[in-house]
């Protein structure tokens, strides 16, 4: 046993999370590089294909047993509100910074909650709808709408933030049904798939060191990914979920260190607001979740 799995379960949540969200901010990063001299699109097809050739070598041995699904339509459903959100917040990134997208992505959880209360029949109740209404309101402060420094460009992130959405709520109904490795393969090679079809029109013949930027994009992609299922798979989502907004601080160290983005006081009080909003979902949430599980233990 090495020292990593000598560690309690929710340290070890919180180091791979911690882990996944810094290599996912680092693909960000790359995306926003590559799109300053190649189109959107053709970075989009870099990300996915190059996350797909990871996921075939490392799901080799068992492949045939992972590609089979029993929800082929919802998995198409699921990777094209990935694909979707992948493209609007790669050219949210490009036009409004790293910071001010990644901020107004955090949304994302108050948009799961609506949906599963629209969606899934669960319970919305006003302490729920008072924590969302004010997480919206923090998004609204970074975009602005209305004044002098609106630009539609910041909508990007908005829809982003709605997509991915779709996409949490279809993998928590293919959760029950399939095998995390099922969807994560049929993600990334549907969106390979799509992007494959799209890229030829907006082509630039990439630089050698673009190549190898491509790359890697996939390979942090790919890795920050697999780091996000083993946390929620190793520790309670309940104790891991709200660091997941640390992802704001890396956003805005990469944008000021290569790309001299300073975001503004707005965007710095709308992420508190944010981030405050889904913390105080999360708890509600968490709190909710403990105390039916402790009910339906004490009726068995």
């Amino acid at each position: 046993m090495n020292a990593f799995d000598r560690l309690s379960p929710t340290v070890q949540g919180i180091l791979l999370i911690v882990t996944s969200i810094f290599l996912l901010s680092v693909m960000d990063a790359l995306a926003k590089g590559l799109a300053q001299r190649l189109d959107v699109f053709q970075v989009v097809w870099a990300r996915y294909t190059s996350q797909t050739l990871v996921a075939v070598l490392i799901l080799l041995p068992r492949l045939k047993t992972v590609v089979r699904t029993r929800h082929i339509g919802m998995q198409l459903i699921r990777s094209a509100f990935l694909f979707g959100a992948t493209v609007c917040f790669f050219f949210g990134i490009v036009r409004v910074g790293l910071a001010q997208a990644s901020a107004i992505m955090e949304i994302n959880p108050m948009l799961i909650t609506i949906g599963a209360f629209v969606l899934l029949g669960e319970p919305f109740g006003i302490r729920r709808a008072l924590g969302v209404s004010v997480g919206l309101l923090g998004a609204l402060i970074i975009i602005r709408p209305g004044s002098e420094v609106f630009s539609l460009a910041a909508l990007f992130p908005v829809v982003a933030a709605f997509l991915n959405a779709g996409y949490s709520l279809t993998t928590r109904f293919l959760g029950r049904e399939e095998s995390i490795w099922t969807s994560f393969l049929y993600s990334t090679a549907i969106g390979t798939l799509v992007a494959s079809l799209i890229v030829p029109w907006f082509w630039t013949r990439p630089e050698p060191f673009d190549w190898l930027l491509m790359m890697l994009i996939g390979v942090f992609g790919g890795a920050g990914h697999l780091c996000l299922i083993r946390a929620f798979s190793v520790a309670e989502a309940g104790a891991i979920a709200p660091i997941s907004y640390g992802g704001i601080v890396f956003a805005t160290f990469w944008g000021f260190m290569f790309f001299d983005e300073y975001p503004d006081i707005w965007v710095y009080a709308g992420a508190v607001v944010i981030i405050g909003a889904g913390i105080y979902v999360w708890y509600r949430e968490y709190t909710l979740a403990k105390q039916a599980a402790q009910a339906a233990n004490g009726r068995s």
